[in-house]
């Protein structure tokens, strides 16, 4: 079965060849884990980078039942971030399947969240929501969700479904290096 994989550029103009090299790199991680249901590659160039060498993004970002991973890297060609992006992919799956493969929850929980922007202009005016984001939440341990976390590569927050408690909780990083765990109760 082949990746339906989308492919996304910023400052970058998408060529044949590029769409051709990202498919058959990023096509490959079906191999290592099957249940990818949805595969997002974002190719990007930053003209004001500081250093020249990491002037070019791949990011990749994979969805399944019960998963969500991704990775991101630099470099000084698209074709090199690519590369490296695919093998952090690559060793993050292996790392994931020998953590969490066997302890899955067969139930999932669907939840519609608002995301916060990327990148927020500051405007004078009030704040306008500019992104919401569908996923789905698998119920998990705060130590799962932990690793979730960490597999994800952002360190700032994670939402769950805690399987304990039967709530949504999320967990962030804090200034310390410590975590801290939002229970939210309605009042």
């Amino acid at each position: 079965m082949a990746l339906n994989m989308d492919i996304y550029t910023k400052d970058l103009e998408l060529t044949d060849r590029i769409k051709e090299y990202a498919t058959k790199k990023v096509g490959k991680l079906d191999r290592f884990l099957s249940e990818i249901t949805e595969c997002r590659v974002d190719l990007g160039y930053a003209k004001t980078a500081r250093n020249a060498s990491d002037r070019f993004t791949a990011q990749v970002t994979i969805r399944g039942k019960g998963f969500i991973l991704r990775s991101e890297e630099r470099a000084d060609s698209i074709y090199a971030a690519i590369d490296a992006t695919v093998d952090k992919m690559t060793r993050q799956i292996e790392r994931f399947k020998g953590k969490h493969w066997r302890k899955r929850a067969p139930e999932t929980a669907e939840i519609t969240a608002a995301a916060t922007p990327e990148e927020v202009e500051e405007e004078e005016a009030t704040p306008v929501i500019v992104r919401r984001k569908t996923f789905t939440l698998t119920p998990m341990d705060e130590q799962e969700a932990l690793e979730q976390l960490q597999l994800l590569g952002h360190e700032d927050f994670f939402v769950f479904y805690n399987a304990e408690t039967s709530k949504i909780n999320v967990l962030y990083r804090r200034r310390d290096g410590t975590y801290g765990l939002i229970d939210p109760v309605v009042g």
